[in-house]
């Protein structure tokens, strides 16, 4: 059989009929949420694959927004750890006026005006920033002495740690000068300095200012003072150092859950190296109007989405938390966790040869901040919360609870009870502000007959235990035990932490 020219054309208008029909009909089942070109995979006069099994129906009308929903939601989970410290930044610089090499240093330990994800506020913070793309950094850190010490971590733009600093970190405590090179650095690295190439170009530390035995948080701030950052370039002639104390300012670190997450997202992205791993996410993140060198201007769909996205992301991590993993529990009769979940080469990047465990990443670092670069089997500090009450029922919203503190507790330094706004994981305002008490408060506690302490935790003290109650305003308490020089007996788990009990 042949077929002339005229017989082609006939055919492809035909053809062409043919799609544009289908294509209005494909359009029609799309609002309605129904598929009636498709007749079904396995039917007798059909491929076996191919399209959808018969009476198939798709599960949405916007396509479009689908997609950008969907993508948008596991962009949250992704970007997490990287969005929750570029907003130390951004707030940093945006809100107390800082600059690149000025270090931040608290004259006294934090009040709930530092809104940051679960900080201490028993020892005074230290945290500065700076961009490696303007040249290597010098950090000068003092020696830990019996004037005091610091402990903490460099972080890079992902919050990966690429130094541990003090007396358990590259420094041994015995003080040191840093050097931070940005991605690709080909220039010399002088004598005396301690060197540390950095996967990212925006870098950031956070550090303690542990006070030393018998002295005071003004001492640790002191200590504070003998820290130095500047660029290598200034080092024949450093300049004066810029300290900024924001006790009395509000430094709201936290991340937004709603469309602005992705304003920030963009920001990181702009400057950062494209990791080989993320390129496919760096992909899906174009139907989002997020593409690295480019402007951020997405259109109503996308911003829709995005707010939709960020705002569920939160919720499924509350869900997460909600559900804690039973076999992730500190001992398995009790109702803590570690704070320092890591993954299972004892890291935080929770990247193994053949995946990124995203979901478990993404919650390490919604509840966490500053996590050392490894794990060891004798942490310097252990943080434990309580997930639960004793009968392993979520802690309310409302309610009193009490924790027996035993008179001896397994601390080489001392222990601090936190307690946490558990929608945010920060500090929780009320009209004392009290957001902690500690060892170094029991003098002015009321005492048990063995010599521990009793703390309430709930919105109204006891009448006579005022001074051993922490205040939570309505809100739904995240309580965390911090233990600083944690001895034998709690890292070999023979000291069990009662757990707090409703009242």
């Amino acid at each position: 059989m042949t077929f002339s020219r005229r017989d082609f054309h006939r055919m492809s208008m035909r053809a062409i009929a043919g799609i544009a029909a289908a294509g209005k009909i494909l359009d029609v089942s799309a609002q309605q949420g129904a598929t009636p070109l498709a007749s079904g995979a396995g039917s007798p006069m059909e491929p076996l694959g191919g399209q959808p099994p018969a009476g198939s129906t798709a599960s949405v009308k916007d396509f479009d927004y689908q997609i950008k929903y969907q993508r948008a939601f596991e962009a949250v989970l992704w970007n997490l750890p990287a969005n929750a410290i570029y907003t130390f930044r951004r707030a940093a610089f945006d809100d107390l006026g800082v600059k690149d090499n000025d270090i931040i240093a608290y004259s006294a330990p934090a009040t709930p005006k530092l809104e940051a994800i679960t900080a201490n506020s028993t020892t005074p913070y230290i945290t500065a920033f700076t961009d490696l793309r303007k040249g290597p950094v010098v950090l000068e850190v003092p020696a830990a002495s019996s004037e005091g010490s610091v402990y903490g971590q460099v972080v890079d733009a992902w919050q990966f740690t690429i130094a541990d600093v003090g007396p358990s970190g590259l420094d041994k405590g015995h003080g040191a000068r840093f050097l931070f090179t940005a991605p690709g650095y080909k220039g010399s690295i002088p004598k005396g300095y301690l060197h540390v190439a950095s996967p990212n170009f925006r870098i950031a530390l956070a550090f303690r200012s542990v006070r030393a035995p018998g002295k005071t948080a003004a001492d640790a701030y002191q200590y504070a003072q003998r820290l130095k950052m500047y660029y290598l370039s200034e080092a024949a002639h450093p300049p004066k150092q810029r300290f900024i104390d924001p006790i009395d300012k509000r430094y709201p670190t936290l991340p937004f859950y709603d469309e602005r997450y992705f304003d920030d997202m963009h920001e990181i992205i702009s400057v950062e190296p494209v990791n080989t791993q993320d390129k496919v996410m760096m992909g899906m993140l174009l139907s989002l109007g997020i593409e690295k060198g480019k402007p951020f201007t997405p259109d109503e769909n996308a911003k829709k989405a995005m707010r939709q996205a960020a705002i569920d992301a939160w919720f499924y991590m509350q869900y997460w938390f909600d559900h804690f993993p039973q076999d992730k529990l500190f001992w398995p009769d009790r109702h803590y966790a570690s704070l320092l979940q890591a993954d299972e080469n004892k890291t935080f990047t929770f990247t193994y040869d053949d995946r990124i465990d995203l979901v478990n990443r993404a919650a390490e670092y919604f509840w966490c901040t500053y996590m050392p670069k490894v794990l060891s089997d004798d942490p310097a500090t252990q943080y434990l919360m309580a997930v639960a009450d004793s009968g392993g029922n979520l802690l309310e919203a409302g309610k009193l609870y009490k924790l027996n503190v035993p008179a001896r507790m397994p601390v080489k330094q001392f222990w601090a009870l936190t307690v946490y706004d558990r929608a945010t994981n920060a500090f929780i305002y009320s009209e004392s502000n009290r957001t902690t008490l500690s060892s170094y408060d029991l003098d002015k506690m009321r005492k048990n007959a063995d010599g521990g302490v009793t703390i309430y935790v709930g919105p109204k003290a006891p009448e006579g235990f005022e001074a051993n109650w922490i205040p939570t305003s309505g809100k739904r308490p995240l309580p965390a035990m911090r233990l600083y020089g944690p001895t034998e007996a709690l890292n070999n788990k023979t000291f069990k932490l009662p757990d707090f009990q409703p009242v």
